[in-house]
């Protein structure tokens, strides 16, 4: 009899990263599925412990954590350097932006990924499930979540793992209100997640990715059920 297939999911903890751990559970049975959860020397671990949360709430069994060697510190990055302080923003800045975005961590998505497939390798997973979504992607403000490094890291994972291992982007095309939309229908559990970029008791409500997150469950006339410091009203397009 052959071995079933195995997934392992990229898993941040957040929302992006959860409905991925949601779908690859659907399409391989929880008991097939294994998420890697990585601490790259950012200023909190709060995403850790929901992706904990995330995994034990999905049944996910091989949750494994690992820490990156400290090679993005001086990056620039306002999720790393202790100096600097992560930006608070509104939907509008946000949608008109240019760039690089101040929280980019210099190629940290090839170094996540690498690791995911490493581990593929070594635990016999055959596909890889990653959370990026259009808006990460939008003016570049992440350079390693366009759809031209997915493709790239793609053809690299494969090639590289001798046509073993394949990379899946399921939400590569869909903004962040489309990917709330998406794991309402599939049961994504929202209360587990962290996305804030701080590591305040609550999320904050002000940065980036609170004001995305806030503005995506406002578009599907939902409540965002985490506890936030200041929860913003219905914002604009």
């Amino acid at each position: 009899m052959d071995n079933p297939r195995k997934a392992l999911v990229l898993l941040s903890g957040g929302i992006d990263s959860t409905t991925c751990a949601v779908l690859a559970c659907r399409e391989f049975g929880h008991e097939n599925v294994l998420a890697l959860s990585l601490f790259y020397g950012q200023k909190h671990a709060k995403e850790i412990k929901a992706a904990r949360d995330v995994t034990k709430h999905l049944g996910i069994k091989d949750h494994i954590i690992q820490q990156l060697p400290d090679i993005f510190k001086g990056g620039g990055s306002t999720l790393i350097d202790q100096d600097r302080q992560n930006p608070e923003t509104t939907y509008e800045e946000l949608s008109t932006n240019q760039g690089v975005s101040p929280t980019y961590v210099p190629f940290r998505n090839a170094n996540l990924l690498s690791v995911a497939t490493t581990i593929s390798l070594v635990k016999g997973a055959d596909v890889i499930f990653y959370g990026a979504h259009s808006e990460d992607a939008r003016n570049w403000a992440y350079p390693d979540c366009t759809p031209e490094f997915n493709g790239a890291m793609a053809n690299a994972i494969y090639i590289g793992s001798y046509m073993k291992v394949r990379l899946i982007t399921p939400l590569q095309w869909l903004t962040k209100s489309e990917v709330v939309a998406l794991g309402k229908k599939i049961g994504t559990p929202f209360q587990l997640t962290w996305s804030c970029y701080n590591g305040y008791e609550k999320a904050c409500g002000v940065c980036p990715t609170c004001v995305v997150r806030l503005h995506a469950f406002d578009k599907n006339g939902l409540i965002d059920p985490i506890d936030y410091e200041i929860r913003q009203g219905p914002l604009n397009d």
